[in-house]
C-alpha cells in the first residue's frame, strides 16, 4: 500500500483540476505552532486547513516540536501530511469524514533548529503562536532566554517575542496574538504572567516590556474534542484499507469540536480562520463554555469513572451501551449537574450540550478508557464536582443520589494495598495502580476507619476538598449508604439504587 505523500496526494485527489495543493505548497508562514501532538493537528490545523482550501485564512503553520530527541521521521516521509478521521455520532445520527491535512509548511526541533525558528518570526507574515505543551508546559522556570534554546515553553516563547521586537523595532503591527491550549483556566493569562516576569529578570527594558504586554495578545482558550493516541493496529489497519494508503501520522478524532477564543474584534480579525467553521468561537467571555466542559463532560467523567472500573466497564462507549450505566450517566449529567451548574447558563443551552455529551459517549470510534479518567481522581473531584454539590444544596435541590453515588465509588475505588512504594487498588475483574496524590492519605483513612465511618472521614476532610462536605445536610449519610451497598452487594445493585 503507497504512503501518503505530496506526490500520492497530487495523482489521487487534485487530478481533476478543482484541487489546491500546488496553491497549499507555497502559502506563507503564518503560524507558528508549539506542539506536534494529535489534540493540535486535528482541532487548530484542522480549523486552519479548512479555511485554506476555502481560501479565508491562506496561510500554512511552522510547528515547532520540544520533546523528544527526534522529529517523528513520518513528517518528512509525509511531506508534512495526514489525514483526519473522524468517526462517531452527530445529533444522533452516525458521522463519517476523512480530510487530507495541508495545513503544515515545516516541522523544526527546537532543540536543533533553534537559530531556524529564531529566524522565522522575522516573517512579517507571522502573527499567531498556537501551543499544547501539556499542563506542565506552563509553569515558571527562571532562566536565560538567550540560551540555545531555552528550557522552558514560556522562556523560548519570551526569546522569540524578544527577536521579533528587535527585528521590527517595536511597531504595533508587529505584535503578535498568542494562543495557548493547554488545559488549564485562564492559560493565557497564566503563561502572560510568567513571560512578563521573566521578561523583568532578563532586564529586557522597558520599550520591550511595554510592547509585550500592550501589543500582544494572549488569549484565554478552551479546546474541546477527543482525540485519542495514535490508533491500535486494528483500528489503523482498518482505516487505511479505507482510505487505500497508509498514513503514520493518522489521527482518530471525535465529530464533535470546539475552540473558544476569549478575544474581541481585533483578535477575529487576525484569526480570520475562525469564519471556516463555527464551532470555533471567539467571545469577550468564553467562561460559559469552560463550566459547560467542566461540569457536564468532565463533572460527568470523574463521578462515573470508580464505578465503571468497579462494574468492570473497560470504556466509556461500553458504559453506554449498557441500559443500566446509561441510565446512571443520564440522570448525572439531565437531572443532577445541569440543575446546579454555578453559572447562570439558559436551561435550553444546558440540554443541547447535556445530549451532546451523551452523543459523544457512545462514540465507539474513539476507545476512552475509564481507568485513564481516574487518574488524579481526587483533584478532579474538587474541581468539577464540588462546586455543582454545593450549589445543589444552596438550591436547597433534592439530595442528588448519582451524585453521592459517585462519592461512595470514589471511596471505595480509593481503597488499596501499599507495596513498594506503590498504591494498588483491586476489584473482582482486576488490579490497578492509584495515580492519585492522596492515595496515601486515602490509604491511611481505611486503615484506621471503621468501614461504617468512612464517608463521613473522607468527606469532612478539608484537605481532600477545601471544605467540609459534611456539613451538607444528610449528604455524607447518603453516602455512606451507597457505600454500604457496594461493599455488600456490589456495584450494580448500588447503580439501581440510585435511579430508583
Amino acid at each position: 500500500m503507497e504512503q501518503l505523500s505530496a506526490d500520492l496526494l497530487r495523482a489521487r485527489l487534485y487530478n481533476t483540476g478543482t484541487g489546491k495543493s500546488e496553491i497549499m505548497a507555497v502559502l506563507p508562514e503564518r503560524v507558528l505552532q508549539f506542539g506536534t501532538g494529535v489534540l493540535l493537528r486535528a482541532l487548530p490545523d484542522y480549523f486552519i486547513d479548512k479555511a485554506n482550501h476555502t481560501g479565508i485564512f491562506n496561510g500554512s503553520i511552522l510547528v515547532v516540536k520540544t520533546t523528544g530527541d527526534a522529529i517523528d521521521s513520518a513528517f518528512i516521509k509525509q511531506n508534512n501530511l495526514y489525514t483526519v478521521a473522524v468517526r462517531g455520532y452527530e445529533n444522533g445520527v452516525e458521522y463519517v469524514e476523512n480530510r487530507i491535512n495541508e495545513s503544515i509548511s515545516r516541522v523544526l526541533h527546537a532543540s536543533q533548529s533553534w537559530p531556524l525558528i529564531l529566524a522565522a518570526v522575522h516573517n512579517k507574515d507571522l502573527g499567531i503562536i498556537i501551543s499544547n505543551t501539556t499542563e506542565k508546559g506552563i509553569r515558571y522556570q527562571a532562566e536565560s532566554i538567550l540560551a540555545n534554546p531555552p528550557e522552558s515553553f514560556p522562556g523560548k516563547l519570551l526569546a522569540l517575542l524578544f527577536e521579533r521586537f528587535n527585528a521590527f523595532g517595536g511597531t504595533i503591527d508587529s505584535g503578535m496574538v498568542i494562543l495557548p491550549t493547554e488545559l488549564i483556566p485562564d492559560n493565557g493569562s497564566q503563561l502572560k504572567a510568567i513571560v512578563m516576569q521573566l521578561s523583568i529578570e532578563n532586564k529586557l527594558g522597558d520599550l520591550f516590556i511595554g510592547w509585550l504586554s500592550y501589543h500582544n495578545t494572549f488569549c484565554n482558550t478552551l479546546v474541546d474534542r477527543m482525540v485519542p493516541g495514535k490508533p491500535s493496529e486494528i483500528q489503523a489497519a482498518e482505516l487505511e484499507n479505507e482510505l487505500g494508503y497508509k498514513d503514520d501520522l493518522l489521527c482518530l478524532a471525535e465529530p464533535y469540536c470546539l475552540w473558544a477564543i476569549e478575544g474581541g474584534k481585533d483578535v477575529a480579525a487576525k484569526l480570520s480562520f475562525q469564519l471556516s467553521d463555527q464551532r470555533m468561537v471567539i467571545s469577550p467571555n468564553i467562561a460559559l463554555f469552560r463550566e459547560l466542559k467542566l461540569r457536564l463532560l468532565n463533572g460527568t467523567h470523574s463521578l462515573s469513572c470508580g464505578a465503571a472500573v468497579l462494574a468492570g466497564i473497560e470504556t466509556v462507549s461500553d458504559a453506554v451501551a449498557d441500559p443500566l450505566f446509561a441510565g446512571f450517566i443520564k440522570k448525572l449529567i439531565i437531572d443532577e449537574l445541569s440543575p446546579a451548574i454555578p453559572f447562570h447558563i439558559d436551561q435550553e443551552i444546558i440540554l443541547k450540550f447535556g445530549l451532546q455529551v451523551l452523543d459523544r459517549f457512545r462514540n465507539t470510534a474513539v476507545s476512552h478508557y475509564w481507568l485513564k479518567i481516574c487518574t488524579d481522581y481526587t483533584r478532579k473531584l474538587r474541581i468539577r464536582v464540588v462546586p455543582v454539590l454545593l450549589e445543589s444544596f444552596k438550591l436547597n435541590l433534592p439530595i442528588p443520589a448519582a451524585i453521592s453515588l459517585g462519592f461512595a465509588a470514589y471511596i471505595v475505588f480509593m481503597n488499596s494495598r501499599l507495596d513498594q512504594g506503590i498504591y494498588w487498588g483491586k476489584t473482582a475483574f482486576a488490579e490497578y495502580q492509584l495515580e492519585d496524590e492522596f492515595s496515601g492519605l486515602m490509604h491511611t483513612l481505611w486503615q484506621e476507619t471503621s468501614v461504617d465511618m468512612l464517608a463521613s472521614s473522607v468527606l469532612s476532610n478539608i484537605q481532600l476538598w477545601n471544605v467540609n462536605l459534611n456539613e451538607l445536610p444528610c449528604f455524607s449519610q447518603t453516602v455512606q449508604t451507597y457505600l454500604n451497598l457496594i461493599k455488600d452487594h456490589g456495584i450494580v445493585a448500588a447503580i439501581s439504587k440510585s435511579l430508583s
